[in-house]
């Protein structure tokens, strides 16, 4: 019996390749810029497992190109909205994601953006590395301190319960909005109130979003929540960039609505909405959440993992339900 095809549609850490060769065949892209996807097309024929990372769209025509023998799609990502779920349910196909292996070094990330945008830290290197004179004022690029502030989480999954226990070392109290209340012991270890997402807008000092991004959540920050938040305010998005309305932010930033933002997502990735990356009140990095060498490491195996499990007749560790 010949072995599984198995395709790696982007380039992955070296751990998730050793994990597969000795279970099938193994053709991967070797490049970082993402592969066309005409060839993408003519190497996933009659493929039996495809790894694909979040630039990767997986739909009714990638699934077609693929063929019926497709038994699973492993994400390199815990993220999935670049995978159609109900047409790869509908062809038999197991679609997997790489979930709590990225969570530390996420929330690190929001963390970071947090410090970033309230010491206003951005705008401190810039004008170190572009060698114009300055000398230290008691009023220069004067920040906002974390303590005593309430940091208010949108979607208080594992990531956003790991952001709130860094933020209590910082000395912040902690709200949350989510879907249903987590447990009573994780509330009283973080000291965290459920409230509504509008309550949470308006009385939170800094705005993080956690949440996973879907038809639901599209749009779920836009006008009329900047409106609720103080103009004192930080938003903070490490999830998915449709999440916020990124007219209606660079608008907010701009009439001074909210006080600063620190993206590491964009709604249309990697452009951005115009005006955004000239204001000095962003903080804007590329999509570096789950950029560390272990955990990106950590990711690939996952999704080898995953892929050698549904190709063995076994389930998947981690399947998307």
């Amino acid at each position: 019996m010949s072995q599984p095809r198995i395709i790696v549609a982007g380039r992955i850490p070296d751990a998730g390749l050793d994990v597969l060769r000795p279970y099938g065949n193994v053709w991967g892209w070797k490049h970082d810029e993402p592969i066309e996807i005409n060839e993408l097309y003519e190497r996933i024929a009659t493929a039996d497992a495809v790894l694909t990372l979040l630039t990767t769209k997986v739909d009714r025509a990638f699934l077609e190109a693929a063929g019926p023998q497709l038994k699973v799609v492993s994400n390199v990502a815990v993220g999935y909205n670049n995978i159609d779920v109900a047409e790869c349910r509908a062809r038999g196909v197991i679609a997997t994601n790489t979930p709590g292996v990225l969570t530390d070094a996420t929330a690190d990330i929001a963390m970071a953006l947090i410090l970033m945008v309230t010491r206003r830290l951005g705008e401190g290197e810039r004008i170190v590395r572009s060698n114009q004179p300055w000398q230290w004022g008691m009023f220069m690029l004067l920040g906002t301190s974390l303590q005593g502030r309430r940091l208010g989480i949108i979607g208080m999954g594992a990531i956003g319960q790991a952001l709130a226990r860094r933020a209590k070392a910082f000395g912040m109290t902690v709200a949350y909005s989510n879907r249903t209340a987590v447990s009573a012991d994780i509330e009283a270890e973080l000291g965290a109130d459920r409230l509504s997402l509008d309550e949470l807008l308006a009385t939170s000092d800094i705005v993080t979003i956690n949440c996973p991004y879907s038809a639901e959540t599209h749009h779920l920050i836009g006008p009329d929540q900047f409106e609720l938040m103080r103009s004192s305010a930080y938003l903070i998005n490490t999830a998915r960039g449709p999440i916020v309305d990124e007219a209606a932010l660079v608008r907010a930033l701009c009439a001074g609505a909210i006080a600063g933002a620190g993206l590491d997502v964009y709604e249309h990735e990697p452009m951005l909405e115009a005006g955004l990356n000239e204001l000095d009140n962003a903080v804007l990095i590329p999509h570096l959440g789950s950029a560390t060498v272990e955990t990106r490491a950590a990711m690939a195996t996952l999704a080898a993992r995953n892929t050698v499990a549904v190709l063995g007749g076994q389930p998947a560790l981690t399947p998307i339900t």
